[in-house]
């Protein structure tokens, strides 16, 4: 499974794009209540169409431990089980829809000239989910106390996207940057969750609210929580702000250890919303059941992370990283070790063909990196000083229960033993293997981005800006997990987000990926799907291939409420 379930985990992405670099300054605004039109694999439209509430959905979404039942949606390890659920961002972002904007708790906005302030107007109406006016000024404080408290800016908009200041007046949000900063408006306005600021600013939640578990939250979003450490359950907001909505009135999201019995629920039908991998699908899920259906677009990649820190003296070493990336057959990996579920990744990191036009694949034929080279894999480890008979011996680590990183690092495992390179799997709790990725404690590990964004600068940017790593033992949450530093890649992402025209986008990307291909700080292995299954006997309303209205898996956020919200119980109607 992906890490992506992201989702759990921590999001800590970096700095997001939107909308088009180069687009005239946009302006949004909406009447009709804030979600788009959808429809189910059974084909109901919900765009005009109302349904009455009813029904308990289960979600099986393997995890690897019991529920914390913390629900900061600043913390980037335990957020995905509030942010969507709970709490809601200002504008939702389809990347999937060439970034389609819905407005949410911002009913518009708009910029100014120069792209270096931006106004929300702030929907009327809105109530928390204890029946308090959700205002401008939770808005403001929600932005505010990253300033004020910098370990919950997760995203480094004051640090480094140059956010300058925040006000509210009236029903509106002004927030000034430094530049223009339209390159950072996925980050701002979809992924931050809006929180209520007579809640927070009181108490435990005033005093720590980087450690606050926020245990009860109090939120906007479509449902409300109550959680045991086995199971989360779900009950639809009596006080959310789109009449009637959600159609679904319980969620059930229990805890599973393993993939196993996650799998099991979804293919007996117990659970209906599936967000995770599952072996030989064909046969194990989709034959039993005609109402059993899949569908699971890539964004990311899946990489092997090498520790770029010279404390870590054989994965810092180039030849180390070149003999890896020249050993690992992508596509066996893909075929065996995801079932051919999730498509061979590629060296300059852009996903396709969901971003083609970015990825130059005369690049990555002419850096050797086309296909296995177990030659020049030797050659380039004999550099570092290593040999079968002087072998290498490096740790990776994972996270329990994700089956098919398991199998894929089996291959890898195999693929790089004869070079003289012996791998030991390192399969840790999701809280711990975090803990070490964020704080650099690992040699390898095995991951991905928690998030995607309408173009590979994002996920290039997480993995690739010195802005977003930290020296090793503190938090690199912002996705510069293998501590990257090369200021030629920074200029070229700081000047993505100031580029004039589609085209220059396209050129600095390709850019950035010639460093990629020269430094390997990452090393792409599959392309990892947003993975998805679902189960239409009782429940209609869901995204698919043909609809694409969000992100389909449970674990992305704020893409989860987009399908809570469109979903609906058949028996009900």
């Amino acid at each position: 499974m992906r890490r992506s379930k992201s989702s759990l985990l921590a999001v800590a992405v970096s700095i997001g794009l939107a909308a088009s670099a180069c687009s005239s300054t946009k302006h949004t605004t909406d009447s009709s209540g804030g979600s788009s039109t959808a429809s189910s694999a059974g084909g109901s439209s919900t765009g005009a169409q109302t349904y009455k509430q009813g029904g308990t959905l289960t979600i099986s979404n393997e995890q690897g431990q019991t529920w914390p039942c913390s629900f900061n949606p600043y913390n980037s390890t335990f957020n995905l089980e509030s942010l969507g659920f709970i709490y809601e961002p200002l504008i939702y972002t389809n990347i999937l829809q060439d970034a389609k904007e819905t407005p949410m708790l911002a009913s518009s906005y708009q910029w100014n000239a120069d792209k270096t302030k931006i106004t929300f107007t702030i929907r009327d109406g809105v109530k928390w989910s204890d029946g308090q006016p959700l205002t401008a000024d939770d808005v403001a404080y929600t932005y505010n106390l990253m300033k004020q408290t910098p370990a919950l800016d997760n995203y480094s908009l004051w640090s480094a996207a140059g956010l300058t200041d925040v006000t509210a007046t009236g029903n509106q949000v002004s927030m000034t940057f430094k530049q223009n900063a339209q390159v950072y408006f996925y980050t701002f306005a979809t992924l931050v969750g809006i929180i209520p600021k007579h809640i927070w600013s009181t108490g435990d939640a005033a005093a720590h609210p980087d450690t606050w578990t926020d245990p009860n939250p109090i939120g906007s979003g479509p449902y409300t929580v109550k959680c045991t450490p086995n199971n989360m359950e779900y009950t639809a907001n009596p006080n959310f702000w789109q009449p009637g909505k959600p159609y679904v009135s319980k969620l059930e999201y229990p805890a599973y250890l393993d993939n196993g019995p996650a799998n099991q629920d979804l293919a007996s039908g117990k659970a209906q919303w599936g967000s995770q991998f599952i072996t030989g699908i064909k046969s194990f899920y989709l034959s039993k059941s005609s109402d059993n259906h899949t569908w699971s677009p890539p964004v990311l990649n899946v990489a092997v992370i090498p520790n770029l820190d010279p404390s870590h003296k054989a994965t810092s070493q180039l030849g180390v990283r070149q003999a890896i990336a020249y050993a690992i057959d992508k596509a066996k990996v893909s075929a065996i070790g995801e079932d051919g579920q999730q498509p061979p990744g590629n060296q300059t990191g852009v996903v396709t063909p969901t971003f083609d036009k970015y990825n130059d694949a005369a690049a990555i034929a002419a850096a050797g990196f086309d296909k296995p080279d177990m030659t020049k894999a030797a050659q380039a480890l004999a550099t570092a000083g290593y040999s079968p008979s002087n072998p290498l011996n490096l740790t990776i680590i994972s996270i329990q229960g994700y089956t098919d990183w398991d199998a894929s690092i089996a291959i890898i495992k195999d693929e790089l033993k004869p070079l003289g390179i012996n791998i030991t799997e390192s399969s840790l709790t999701n809280q711990t293997y975090y803990d070490k990725l964020y704080k650099g404690d690992f040699d390898l590990a095995y991951g991905s981005q928690p998030s995607a964004g309408p173009s590979p600068y994002t996920e290039l940017r997480a993995w690739l800006h010195s802005a977003n790593t930290a020296p090793i033992g503190q938090s690199a949450s912002a996705g510069n997990f293998e501590r990257y530093k090369n200021s030629a890649v920074d200029s070229l992402l700081d000047q993505y987000a100031t580029a004039s025209s589609a085209d220059q986008q396209v050129s600095v990307i390709k850019q950035v990926t010639t460093h990629v291909l020269q430094d390997l700080p990452f090393i792409p292995v599959t392309e990892s799907a947003d993975w998805f299954q679902y189960n239409t006997k009782n429940f209609g309303g869901w995204p698919t291939a043909d609809n694409p209205y969000a992100q389909p898996a449970a674990y992305n956020y704020p893409d989860n409420e987009q399908v809570l919200l469109h979903l609906y119980y058949k028996p009900a109607q």
